[in-house]
């Protein structure tokens, strides 16, 4: 993983003039899954904050649907794909999320697997959103709703075969044995990757392997 201090160091300078606007500033973090989008959302998130501007970070991981609900449409095996989320919600959220005011907002319990309806308040004093997920940028239906509300947008590009073992990892991490967590990146994961790449939408800046954002 790359030292991320200098992309922060600019994306909060390009951020901050954009704060003289009427509107709250919407700031996408978008890319495959394990491509880094939390991590650099929350150092941007933290640098601002030291700024004096008031951020906060809004996952959308917080709009999976139920697994419940996800089991009775035979998608579980797919959780995490596009349609696995409450996506019209999620578009309506971000819509709100613009004006100035408090907006219940949900989260996602990893431990427990869940989301959980208005667990956080996004305070009307916020003066930047800072939106990460995989869907942000992606051409298809409702997601496609979301380009135009982004202030500013940043894509994480990274290569396939690296997102492939970061999943792997990631599955290893939780227990998994070696063949079992790569059965479960190959079969959902690694198809969402693909996905994600294969629909992205412009970006306004691009995260590259080498640490390049342009």
């Amino acid at each position: 993983m790359i030292n991320l201090t200098p992309q922060v160091n600019l994306l909060a300078e390009r951020i901050q003039p954009l704060r003289q606007g009427p509107a709250r500033v919407l700031v996408a973090i978008a890319g495959p899954p394990a491509s880094g989008k939390t991590m650099l959302a929350d150092e941007l998130a933290r640098r601002l904050n030291a700024q004096k501007c008031q951020t906060v970070v809004v996952p959308q991981d917080g709009f999976h649907l139920d697994n419940q609900v996800l089991e009775e449409r035979g998608q579980l095996h797919r959780k995490g794909a596009p349609q696995t989320f409450d996506g019209a919600g999620f578009v309506h959220i971000v819509r709100r999320l613009k004006e100035r005011a408090d907006v219940a907002v949900p989260t996602f319990d990893r431990t427990r697997d869940i989301s959980i309806a208005g667990a956080r308040i996004v305070p009307a004093s916020a003066e930047v959103i800072i939106v990460e997920g995989n869907y942000l940028l992606y051409d298809d239906a409702p997601w496609f709703d979301l380009a135009s509300l982004w202030t500013l947008s940043v894509r994480l590009d990274v290569p396939m075969e690296d997102l492939r073992a970061r999943l792997i990892q990631r599955w290893l991490g939780h227990g998994l044995s070696r063949t079992a967590a790569t059965r479960r990146a190959t079969s959902n994961d690694v198809p969402n990757a693909q996905s994600v790449l294969d629909k992205a939408l412009p970006a306004t800046l691009t995260l590259a392997p080498d640490g390049t954002l342009a």
